[in-house]
């Protein structure tokens, strides 16, 4: 996480902040397990605490700031989004897909221990996402945790995240357009930064017509992100980002930039950011952190 990017926001140490709450969650969650299960403990503190931008979680809290949601029910909910995103790294970095040694700067996962504890550890990382999502600290209102629970599994299934992995092994090789591949970046990397936000809202009672812009705003931040990354991987610096790069050329997978280069990508980046920010119009001062993470998603080197 870079420095500010907006006066009026430490986006610095609003990140820090979450990523400390984060972390703290997950810490309780895995305590007092000295048993046979110590070495998967192990794992999951070697995956989840302490490294990532916790971009999804700070902007779950950004965004009940628009509803004046109790900070601590909404760091839950952003950890529970966390724990799905730490899951899908650790298999994602699996021999059977991407096969990284590398993630958030140490050893990945199933390098640290072996490939079946790595399994594990994705395994009860997901199921610690619901289990957040389900305790009533999160929420007293059991409709309010159930939406929760149904959009998580949504965002993170066939239809979000998993599906969207799925489009993106099948993509090897493969002559990709600029529709399809926004579409496969919508499903992998969008549903979770759309559910960021999804989470305030239905925390915040939105009625159904009045969340299209707040999806509209995590939309085009999640695919501005995308960009970026993609940006990253063809010009970024590995020691910056903690990871391989290069590895879509290497693939021979299509990017934003391979498909427009970098200047337009870029450009493209930047309009979906001024986009993003322009769907918070009405909102004041209680937005500056969501139009600041906004413009992080273009700033960012790493």
């Amino acid at each position: 996480m870079s420095a500010a990017t907006d006066a009026s926001v430490d986006l610095l140490g609003e990140a820090r902040r979450i990523a400390e709450g984060v972390d703290q969650l997950f810490e309780e969650a895995l305590a007092n397990r000295c048993d046979g299960r110590d070495r998967l403990c192990a794992a999951m503190r070697h995956a989840g605490i302490g490294g990532g931008k916790r971009l999804r979680p700070l902007m779950t809290v950004a965004a009940a700031q628009l509803f004046g949601i109790d900070e601590y029910r909404a760091l839950r909910a952003g950890a529970a989004i966390e724990a799905i995103h730490v899951y899908s790294l650790i298999h994602d970095d699996l021999p059977c897909m991407d096969d990284d040694d590398l993630r958030r700067g140490k050893p990945t996962v199933h390098k640290a221990f072996d490939e079946a504890t790595a399994v594990l550890a994705g395994d009860c990382f997901h199921a610690l996402a619901f289990e957040l999502l389900a305790d009533e600290r999160t929420h007293e209102d059991p409709f309010v945790r159930s939406d929760l629970v149904v959009e998580l599994a949504k965002a993170s299934g066939i239809d979000g995240m998993g599906g969207g992995q799925a489009m993106d092994l099948a993509a090897e090789g493969q002559e990709l357009d600029l529709n399809a591949i926004t579409r496969l970046q919508q499903l992998k990397t969008g549903a979770l930064i759309e559910y960021a936000v999804e989470a305030a809202v239905i925390m915040g009672r939105v009625m159904p017509d009045g969340r299209a812009r707040y999806r509209g705003y995590a939309r085009n931040v999640g695919l501005a992100f995308q960009i970026a990354d993609d940006l990253l991987d063809h010009e970024g610096d590995e020691q910056a980002a903690g990871k391989r790069l290069q590895k879509d050329a290497e693939a021979g997978k299509a990017t934003f930039v391979s498909l427009l280069g970098v200047e337009r990508a870029r450009a493209q980046a930047q309009m979906l950011v001024d986009q993003a920010i322009e769907h918070l119009h009405g909102h004041g001062e209680e937005a500056d952190l969501l139009r600041a993470i906004a413009r992080y998603a273009v700033e960012r080197d790493r």
